[in-house]
């Protein structure tokens, strides 16, 4: 990323305490092999680890911030030293009162200047610190003081009930899209206050269309489809916790797996082409949203950097927010966008907020 943006973007706290892309669809969109090589946009964590079910040769999680770093680094100990309902229980996935003493039998395994970090932060860790990233604080907020506004607790039950397909559909426009779900929300997700309380104003510096137009948009087409009633992130926004439907990485049939290959997760502070000099190459490529923030001329340069640190069969997956941003379209000589692939799982993406899943894959070119 350009020095101007690093410049403008604060990274001396937890942005992102979960990660906010769906691991389902990024592993079905990499389908990687045993012992593959990857680079993964750290963010909270969470799809870094999932990655894990996959037994990696190593996974090298990666971000700008080190303080999400800290974060993943304190999520990697725990999930190394504690079963899987300790786990749930420490991280806030389930209640607990006992979240520091926890903490404190297993900071010794952190880095010095990590643990250091987490010893001052005891009310983070008692209060669970999956609640405490900026962008979760703010859809907190939402949760908490905007949406009983628009509808009561019972009616956001009713539209993550389990509904068929038509009934859904019903509901949403007879029951739930009314004007005041229509003005408070547009009030709420627009580029000011999304920008200033959820990510950042320099995330959107690239963005040329109306914020909340576009995530009231998706929004509304999402929210009509089943795809609502086993959607956790859906759940955390409108309820403020993700209740019983829970991220890949903590679910039974993956968590062990992972905890297996914890010691796999290598975790590296500094932009992707770092890690790429430092660790050779890699065959599969979480990228989250990074292009979101790039203005063309940097986005080209990213993508020569991804082609020069990519093995000759490597997979990239991403996300576009409100920006445009493809590899394939701009060096179609080098990557394959695969596209039936990447609208089958655009189409069952928890993550209904993004405008494009996308998976290219690289097309090797003898120099």
């Amino acid at each position: 990323m350009s020095s101007n943006f690093l410049n403008k973007v604060r990274f001396d706290f937890v942005r992102y305490a979960n990660s906010w892309e769906d691991a389902d669809v990024l592993l079905d969109g990499l389908s990687p092999k045993p012992g593959g090589r990857f680079l993964s946009i750290a963010s909270g964590g969470d799809n870094s680890f999932s990655l894990l079910v996959t037994t990696p040769a190593f996974i090298v999680a990666t971000d700008i911030n080190p303080v999400q770093l800290k974060l993943v680094a304190v999520k990697k100990v725990a999930i190394q030293c504690l079963s899987r309902e300790d786990y749930l229980g420490f991280i806030g996935l389930q209640p607990s009162t006992v979240r520091w003493e926890i903490y404190k039998k297993i900071s010794h395994v952190l880095p010095y200047e990590t643990r250091k970090y987490w010893n001052n932060r005891k009310q983070l860790i008692e209060s669970g610190l999956i609640f405490n990233g900026k962008f979760e604080k703010y859809f907190l907020f939402f949760s908490k003081w905007i949406l009983p506004l628009i509808h009561s607790n019972k009616r956001v039950c009713e539209l993550l009930a389990e509904k068929t397909g038509e009934e859904q559909r019903k509901f949403y426009y007879k029951k739930w899209d009314n004007w005041k779900w229509k003005y408070f929300f547009k009030l709420f997700f627009n580029r000011l206050i999304l920008g200033n309380c959820g990510r950042d104003p320099a995330f959107f510096k690239e963005v040329d269309i109306p914020v909340s137009k576009s995530i009231f948009q998706k929004a509304g087409a999402y929210l009509t489809s089943t795809e609502v009633q086993n959607n956790y992130m859906l759940h955390f926004i409108l309820t403020g916790s993700f209740g019983g439907v829970l991220p890949h990485y903590v679910r039974p049939e993956n968590y062990h797996k992972i905890k297996t290959n914890i010691e796999k997760l290598v975790i590296a502070e500094g932009p992707a082409q770092n890690a790429m000099k430092k660790y050779g190459e890699f065959d599969y490529f979480n990228l989250s949203d990074i292009f979101e923030y790039m203005d063309m001329s940097t986005f080209k340069a990213a993508i020569k950097n991804f082609y020069d640190g990519a093995s000759r069969t490597a997979r990239f997956a991403y996300w576009n927010f409100m920006v445009s941003r493809r590899m394939s379209a701009i060096f179609p000589m080098h990557f394959s966008y695969q596209k039936e692939l990447s609208n089958r799982l655009n189409f069952i993406d928890k993550g209904f907020f993004y405008d494009r899943f996308i998976i290219d894959e690289l097309n090797f070119v003898e120099s």
